[in-house]
């Protein structure tokens, strides 16, 4: 994959790259599988009746065990350590159950703008700054879910031992960094 670029034209400004096969192939992969979390978390949300009645979507009030759909859909509050657990648990699930399907819609149309633009078989990526700022979220949410799946933290070094398993997997995790690093610095340029 080539730096991205920026180019101005008269329709606007316009972010490119090129990604050979395997990578757009990868890439995709990637995207489609974290959409594929959130698609399954969002269709295991409980029946509500006021859903009907009012048209409003809630999601399910629970936070999601899986980790990785926890990395992606964190408590919204982070109370005092002093606050008893239960009215931790009541703010998080009402909140989450009023902004979780909006949150995951989100998520899903950047992924889809990504599976849009990245051809199949690899080759020219040119992106508008909209599609530059979906691409950027979505690389985001693949990154927090391989990041949290390999249990990268602080302390991780930027390279494996050959023969752990995690090994290639962290390559294609630093590779995300430095495609959503590559792509924010040409947007501000």
């Amino acid at each position: 994959m080539r730096m991205w670029s920026r180019k101005n034209s008269l329709g606007g400004p316009k972010l490119r790259t090129e990604m050979d096969e395997h990578e757009a192939q990868v890439l995709r992969a990637l995207v489609a599988a974290v959409c594929g979390l959130l698609t399954q978390r969002s269709q295991a949300s409980p029946h509500d009746d006021l859903e009907e009645l009012t048209g409003l979507r809630v999601g399910d009030s629970a936070a999601p065990i899986d980790p990785a759909l926890a990395r992606l859909l964190p408590d919204f509050h982070r109370p005092d350590e002093n606050s008893p657990d239960a009215a931790r648990a009541d703010i998080n699930g009402a909140l989450r159950s009023l902004h979780e399907p909006e949150i995951i819609d989100a998520k899903l149309a950047a992924g889809t703008i990504v599976l849009q633009t990245v051809p199949e078989d690899g080759g020219r990526v040119v992106l508008t700054p909209e599609q530059a700022d979906a691409w950027l979220a979505s690389l985001n949410d693949v990154r927090l879910t391989l990041g949290t799946m390999l249990e990268v933290d602080d302390e991780t070094p930027d390279q494996l031992d050959p023969r752990d398993p995690r090994a290639p997997h962290l390559d294609v995790y630093h590779w995300l960094t430095w495609m959503q690093d590559s792509l924010l610095q040409a947007m501000s340029a």
